[in-house]
Parts: C-alpha cells; sequence; structure tokens
C-alpha cells in the first residue's frame, strides 16, 4: 500500500481566507466609491434637491414672464404697463416724477 505523507503546508491554509478578503475588499470600496456607490448616491442626491429648487424658482419666473406677455398681447394692450416696462428698459422719467424700481422685469 503506497501513502504519500506530506507536510501541510503554512501557506495553503491562507490561500482562501485571502481570496476571500481580496474579494470582500473590492466589492466593497466600490460599494462606498463606485459609480453608483454611497458617496456618489449623496452627492445624486444634493444635485437632485438643488436642482428642485432651482426647477421652483424658474417656474416663478416663468409664470411672471407669462403674466406681463399675456397683459402686453391680450388685445386689449394695458399703456400703462407698456410705459412702465419703456421707461425701465429705457431708464427715461419725466423731471417731476419719482421713480421706484422693484425689479420686475
Amino acid at each position: 500500500m503506497w501513502t504519500k505523507h506530506h507536510k501541510e503546508r503554512k501557506l495553503g491554509r491562507f490561500v482562501l481566507p485571502l481570496i476571500t478578503v481580496a474579494f470582500l475588499s473590492y466589492f466593497g470600496y466600490h460599494s462606498l466609491n463606485g459609480d453608483l456607490g454611497l458617496v456618489a448616491t449623496e452627492k445624486f442626491e444634493r444635485q437632485r434637491l438643488e436642482r428642485v429648487a432651482e426647477l421652483g424658482q424658474l417656474t416663478e419666473r416663468r409664470r411672471e414672464l407669462e403674466r406681463q406677455v399675456q397683459l402686453l398681447s391680450d388685445g386689449s394692450l394695458e399703456k400703462d404697463m407698456l410705459d412702465e416696462i419703456a421707461r425701465y428698459q429705457l431708464n427715461v422719467s419725466r423731471d417731476n416724477e419719482i421713480v421706484i424700481f422693484n425689479n420686475y422685469f
């Protein structure tokens, strides 16, 4: 009967744990710092909240502009509105007038 006796290698016991640690380290790192990791997710969420706020501001500005366009083009042109816009854009007033700008336009 042939039997082989060989020493257990000390290095052989560490191969599977080393592969496991390397595997877990790789995926652990990328789950935090990768393109779809936790850090990137937080960054995307911050950008989303900033853009939602910006969208709200732009929507309000658009409503204001649409209201002004409606006042200017609804068939009955309001001369006061036209006069106000012209004076603001041309920076013109009469000598006996006091002008207070509200920055509407």
